[in-house]
């Protein structure tokens, strides 16, 4: 659904204090998530619907009386609190946010992989290049460096990946097995956890994940603790390496959360490359997160905002994906569309796609 097809009717009050709002919306984020983490949300929480003075709150979290106040005076404007005969007294908002697991996966990501990096979105912009990732290393795209990040931004980046694609995980296996496959290329694997989902599913299919050596060596591990070296193996590429062949054919090539980190052409070119391994009755499964197809519009705000991780950390090139932009760079490559699920998971679409010319 597209959220964003009309103006809102708000009026100009409102707009003006929603634009205040965007204007220190990074000391909200930070003063939101310091109330999390130094359990003041937490103390508060606990003490029910009487809530907790300020004194009270210190003493649960050992922490100054200015540094709480600051903190949940912010917290009262954000409406993660509301403050009753001077005792604080969490809200809906504040529930939320201390307690749902997607709200702590996103803020965690925002903060240890985004946050510092923003400060150069600009130059990002401006260049095509993600500026950003620079406060982590020295590379080109954030994927050359992802088994080197610092330790909570690789955890982060990692728990924010999983946590989405993961969701979608039982109903897509199930679609990718209806017809079941004896060969699947997993693009794009990163640590192996759809692999090893699939060969538990089916004790047949033979997988091979496709990627980067970093990425590799980590599923590498990952398939070693879980026994399943036997049927799922590795194999070494570079997806933006054009003369870097798929090695042979599958019945069935999976991509999830993949074509989203590249360029449109970049996507027309990897496509073209896995229709190479293909045969008259293969199948190229797309799992994506499009923002104009969500069921709410929280979803397609989150999806927006990561497209700008991609421009100013993982690569300045690519974003999350529309609808009828994304089914046209499938066609580009050849490749025809023969069924479409959406709703997957949190927000997933998957394209089952087969080379243009199969019946």
């Amino acid at each position: 659904m597209n959220w964003y097809g009309e103006e809102e009717k708000i009026s100009a009050f409102e707009a003006i204090s929603r634009a205040q709002k965007l204007a220190y919306a990074p000391m909200v984020f930070q003063a939101s998530r310091l109330l999390c983490e130094l359990n003041i949300l937490k103390s508060i929480e606990d003490a029910g619907n009487q809530g907790l003075t300020l004194s009270e709150i210190t003493s649960a979290t050992g922490l100054t009386d200015y540094g709480v106040d600051v903190l949940l005076s912010m917290g009262l404007s954000a409406g993660l609190v509301y403050k009753s005969d001077q005792h604080f007294i969490i809200t809906k908002t504040g529930h939320f946010l201390l307690n749902d697991e997607m709200t702590r996966v996103n803020m965690a990501f925002t903060h240890d992989v985004c946050y510092q990096a923003m400060f150069y979105l600009e130059q990002a912009v401006k260049e095509g290049k993600p500026a950003g990732l620079k406060v982590f290393g020295d590379w080109n795209t954030v994927y050359e460096g992802l088994s080197q990040l610092p330790e909570q931004a690789q955890k982060s980046w990692f728990e924010f990946d999983h946590f989405y694609s993961d969701g979608a995980f039982p109903d897509a296996l199930k679609i990718v097995f209806g017809d079941p496959p004896a060969t699947l290329f997993d693009v794009g694997g990163n640590t192996g956890k759809w692999s090893l989902a699939c060969a538990r599913y089916n004790p047949d299919v033979k997988i091979t994940i496709l990627d980067l050596p970093g990425q590799l060596a980590m599923a590498e591990k990952n398939i070693m603790a879980a026994g399943f070296q036997d049927r799922v193996n590795g194999y070494t590429i570079n997806l933006l390496d054009d003369t870097q062949p798929f090695p042979g054919k599958a019945d069935a090539i999976w991509m999830s959360q993949f074509l989203d980190c590249f360029s449109e052409q970049q996507i027309v070119n990897i496509l073209k490359r896995a229709s190479t391994a293909m045969h008259s009755g293969s199948y190229l499964y797309i799992m994506e997160t499009l923002w104009d197809k969500q069921n709410f519009e929280a979803s397609s705000y989150s999806l927006n905002a990561t497209s700008l991780y991609f421009t100013a950390v993982a690569n300045g090139n690519s974003r999350m994906y529309a609808e009828q932009p994304f089914i046209n760079l499938i066609q580009r490559a050849g490749l025809k569309i023969v069924d479409q699920t959406d709703g997957l998971g949190f927000c997933h679409t998957l394209f089952k796609c087969q080379l243009a010319g199969s019946e």
